[in-house]
């Protein structure tokens, strides 16, 4: 052992936090000595993760370095540590020299990263671990213990996604370079989206897709048809999934996405059957009913057996509270990965304990409050459906507006994007006049016109433009779909 070495140990108390100063110095003299090994680590591996916080320092000052190109070694750092306090404790810019003669040969030394970054998460696990303890034998009536519960596997995912507790500041830097690769994929996309496309080509052309921290609203009366919407977006999501291995093993999303679907409302069962409706073609309320033949059995089992690997993962619970959501979104990317999050609808998702007592406004508030930070924790987007109120109804002009937002001005406050899905023939429907009247006549040529169409009217949108967007709509199917031309109203309509 180097005099270096036995040094910074004699000053560690035998009960120490788990660490190994032995396995940190082997693996900065082999980064010192071939940088190469940083590409190995980078993605995952932080100046955080080390025990000795100048072993921090020099890996945090190499890699920046070599992130600019430049060489990073013993001779070329010295310079920049000749007057570091910490290093010189432990003997100056001369111990750059030991960690050189400490190096491991360059082919075992992401193992050695590993074995760091490992002994750095036992210590987050041991203070994530000592801090419930505290806050359980602690706690005041008022706390629950859900509420504990939920907080540590909060803490504990974070720990799972990137061996930290908190992301805490982001120098500018990092945030452009986040920002610039945001536009490169735009570019490699070709089609501009730098998102996750909806499937819907027009809808895409106005948001750019669903990106990622995002939380988006789908609004609508009952039977305007978000929940069909907001499927189609869903299951075109998760079809269209592709991945590549990362060298860690890890996968990095190329299209579509993981999806989780909380159906609050409709069960599993109902949502499947919409879903091989699309897929097949042949109306949901005819499978549902039987009216089907041979050929459509047959049609709809080997369309079933074709979709069942899709990663589509579905949560009926009904009055789920918005914690424990949460924490099963957690779950869900931890275990299969996740690329957004689907919730129909969010009226009926169910505030914390904390706020039982409390109106309704404030319970919304508080639900879409929480649905934005999963957002950006999870860093997917968010769909959440919201009901409208009946206000609309009232009005000779029914196309909704942000002022329709049910029970919560905090929706359109807390959220990213908010769109509205509006069918004109929905009201034009209850307007039908007696049959054989000249009246009805002109209701029917007007109703023909406008059967097959819809708008989602973007009402909000943080970083674009506001304004229309015209779909087709097929009622039997449920099936939102695009219009390829402004002619195609009339072809839909014949």
């Amino acid at each position: 052992m180097s005099t270096a070495l036995a040094r910074i140990e004699d000053t560690v108390p035998p009960d120490a936090a788990p660490h190994n100063l032995e396995a940190e110095q082997a693996f900065l003299g082999a980064l010192l000595y071939d940088n190469e090994i940083y590409h190995r680590v980078a993605d995952w591996l932080r100046g955080e993760h080390f025990y000795d916080p100048v072993h921090g320092r020099i890996y945090d000052a190499a890699t920046s370095r070599i992130q600019r190109g430049a060489l990073a070694d013993a001779i070329v750092l010295k310079t920049d540590f000749e007057r570091d306090g910490g290093l010189k404790e432990i003997g100056g810019a001369a111990y750059l020299a030991v960690l050189v003669e400490s190096a491991i040969d360059s082919a075992g030394a992401a193992e050695y990263a590993q074995l760091v970054y490992d002994l750095a998460l036992r210590r987050a696990l041991i203070r994530v671990g000592a801090e419930l303890s505290r806050q359980a034998v602690d706690s005041t009536p008022e706390t629950h213990a859900r509420a504990l519960i939920e907080s540590t596997e909060r803490q504990l995912y974070a720990l799972a996604e990137s061996g930290g507790a908190a992301r805490g500041f982001v120098s500018f830097k990092d945030a452009l370079a986040e920002s610039v690769e945001m536009a490169a994929a735009a570019y490699e996309r070709e089609g501009g989206l730098s998102g996750i496309s909806s499937g819907l080509r027009a809808l895409d052309d106005k948001l750019g897709g669903l990106h990622k921290s995002d939380l988006v609203i789908l609004a609508g009366r009952p039977s305007m048809g978000k929940s069909a919407l907001a499927t189609n977006i869903a299951f075109d999501i998760a079809r269209n999934y592709r991945y590549e291995t990362l060298p860690d093993g890890g996968r990095k999303t190329v299209s579509g996405g993981v999806v989780g679907f909380f159906s609050l409302e409709m069960s599993s069962e109902q949502l499947a059957t919409r879903l091989i409706a699309d897929y097949t073609g042949i109306p949901s309320f005819m499978i549902r009913r039987g009216e089907i033949d041979a050929a459509q059995y047959e049609e709809i089992r080997d369309a079933a057996l074709e979709i069942q690997s899709v990663p589509l993962f579905i949560d009926d619970t009904g009055g789920l509270p918005i914690g424990a959501l949460a924490a099963r979104a957690r779950r869900l990317k931890r275990l299969h990965g996740l690329d957004l999050i689907v919730v129909d609808y969010l009226q009926l998702v169910g505030a914390s304990d904390t706020r039982r007592g409390d109106n309704r406004v404030q319970e919304v508030s508080e639900v879409t409050q929480r649905l934005k930070a999963l957002a950006k924790e999870l860093n997917v987007p968010v769909l959440a459906l919201a009901q409208l109120s009946r206000q609309v109804e009232q009005r000779e002009d029914k196309k909704p507006q942000l002022s329709d937002l049910r029970e919560s001005g905090s929706i359109e406050q807390d959220a990213d994007v908010v769109m509205f899905v509006y069918r004109e023939s929905y009201y034009k429907e209850r307007e039908k006049p007696k049959e054989g009247t000249p009246e009805y006549l002109v209701w029917e040529e007007e109703f023909r016109l406008i059967e097959r169409q819809a708008d989602v009217i973007i009402g909000k949108q943080r970083h674009g433009p506001i304004g229309n967007v015209k779909l087709a709509f097929d009622g039997p199917r449920m099936k939102f779909s695009d219009l390829e031309s402004t002619g195609r109203y009339d072809e839909l309509a014949r």
